[in-house]
């Protein structure tokens, strides 16, 4: 956008997008689709890939196949297995942005800090980390959901002194191989982590406080004659929209059939079933079975897929604790029964802190009349219109919002939003606007039936009370999914109707009221 003639003072970029993972490369992508080319992607680590580029603990992989792990723009024919290891989707993220002409857009090793609207010339002024200050009259926040690790408050773990970090903060560094290992925790990281630690440590202790659901999980080396079939067109587009449905119904059935609670009870008797079926042909000791099956629902956490993880229980160097941890040691950990173990590597395995206050944003992010975020959404419920907007936040969208996430593939997630972000941009440049809400009304009406329909859900009315899981937060809300198809999350991205926006312009640089400001027209 160009603007004269006392126009409002103009910023660096038009667009500073947030966030160099596979959202922030999505919506540069979105962008450029709809025509804009003055734009920065800003990211606090060296390299793109977000996620992919900080989990590279052992064993780390995507869990959903990869033909359905990759954009619809750059859809990728070549794969070393059916669930690829993390780094080979970091190097997927690095071959989107070279082949969509990104590299140049890019701004990495210091991330932001602060954000803060500048009402008197609509734009956003993003501090980074290295203390320089960039102006740009859009902002998308592409920071990912599993951003910032939840380190577990177990009273002395200040004062251990082996070897402790995250699993998202992996130190390759330190050799592990004939060590007494304690892992924290039994989530998604953990099972795939799990099993890898067994194969080289002298003794494992798994410390858990819920059981998780678990599949087989049909893994195999792709090769040379099924990437060749995948590479022709028409296979891989068809693979990848029969994958995305597949998983989508998957993990998200339940979600979507929410009006109708018999049926949802009905299909996840027949799923627990079925996965308890497969945990009784892995582990036959009654004992240890009883440990490893959860008691509470299949849906109310996101469950994964394994083929070793339950098998890793039945080895003699591996324990599964299930007593609480009392607290740690200088040395290792003491459980609630009074038994200490000492260790020389404990792994917290303990996930991210997901729409909790002050992380979700992790900075702050000051917007009309200087409301903060996250004190705003703390103080009002998460939400946000399409998972995209919020009122009294002009010229910002975020990726990855409260009520966004349809569960499935993340990929669709992605797209669904930058397009949302970028068709709105897009119009704010076609109507000269330099300032552009969601409007009260629509906003609330999709927070009001998002609210609804998660209440029905099962996560709230069949036995998700004892799961601790993140998709509701501190605020006995679901804000962490979208209770809907991936296929309405994917529509009503692209064909909201424009009004729900209010586009206006200001006609002056200097202090401004109502008398400064227009309707920007619709050209």
């Amino acid at each position: 956008m160009n603007y004269t003639n006392g126009s409002p003072f103009s910023p660096t970029y038009e667009v500073a997008v947030i966030g160099a993972g596979l959202g922030g490369i999505g919506a540069g992508v979105a962008l450029r689709k709809a025509g804009v080319e003055n734009f920065v992607i800003i990211d606090k680590w060296s390299r793109v890939g977000g996620t992919w580029l900080a989990n590279t603990y052992p064993g780390v992989a995507v869990d959903v196949p990869s033909p359905v792990y990759n954009f619809s723009f750059q859809q990728r024919s070549k794969w070393s297995r059916f669930f690829a290891p993390g780094e080979e989707i970091q190097r997927y993220a690095e071959e989107v942005v070279d082949k969509q002409g990104l590299r140049a857009k890019l701004r990495l090793g210091s991330g932001a800090a602060k954000g803060v609207f500048d009402e008197v010339n609509d734009l956003w002024r993003v501090t980074l980390e290295d203390g320089t200050v960039i102006t740009a009259r859009f902002v998308i926040g592409a920071v990912g959901g599993l951003e910032q690790p939840h380190n577990p408050e177990i009273a002395g773990i200040e004062d251990f002194r082996g070897k402790l970090m995250h699993s998202s903060r992996w130190d390759h560094e330190y050799d592990y191989r004939g060590k007494r290992v304690a892992v924290i925790g039994t989530g998604a990281s953990a099972l795939q982590l799990i099993p890898e630690l067994a194969k080289d440590v002298a003794h494992l202790t798994v410390y858990q406080r819920r059981a998780i659901w678990i599949a087989p999980k049909p893994d195999f080396r792709m090769g040379p004659v099924l990437n060749s079939v995948l590479n022709f067109a028409p296979v891989q587009q068809t693979v990848r929209f029969v994958g995305n449905v597949g998983v989508n119904a998957g993990l998200g059935a339940g979600l979507a059939v929410s009006a109708y609670p018999r049926l949802t009870s009905v299909g996840l008797t027949v799923g627990e079933t079925a996965l308890k079926s497969y945990l009784f042909a892995q582990v036959r000791d009654p004992k240890l079975r009883e440990k490893l099956t959860p008691d509470y629902r299949l849906g109310c956490k996101r469950p994964s897929v394994s083929n070793s993880y339950f098998r890793t229980f039945t080895q003699p160097h591996v324990d599964l604790i299930t007593d609480g941890i009392q607290r740690f040691t200088p040395t290792g950990i003491i459980t609630a029964d009074g038994t200490s173990q000492d260790f020389d590597m404990v792994v917290l395995a303990t996930g991210f802190k997901v729409m909790e206050k002050g992380y979700t944003p992790p900075y702050p992010i000051y917007g009309r009349g200087g409301v903060e975020l996250g004190e705003f959404w703390d103080a009002n419920r998460f939400q946000a219109y399409q998972g995209v907007s919020v009122p009294r936040f002009p010229n910002a969208f975020l990726i990855v919002g409260p009520y966004a996430y349809a569960p499935g593939s993340y990929i669709p997630l992605i797209e669904s939003t930058s397009a949302h972000a970028a068709r709105v941009i897009s119009e704010a440049g076609k109507r000269g606007a330099t300032c552009v809400e969601v409007r009260q009304e629509p906003h609330d009406r999709y927070f009001a039936r998002m609210d609804k329909r998660a209440k029905k859900t099962h996560l709230f009315s069949q036995g998700c009370a004892t799961s601790n899981t993140y998709y509701i937060n501190y605020q006995g809300d679901g804000a962490a999914f979208r209770p809907s198809t991936q296929l309405e999350m994917y529509w009503e991205n692209r064909h909201f109707p424009l009004d729900d926006y209010e586009f206006t312009a200001a006609r002056t640089v200097r202090a401004r009221g109502d008398e400064n400001r227009v309707a920007a027209p619709v050209v």
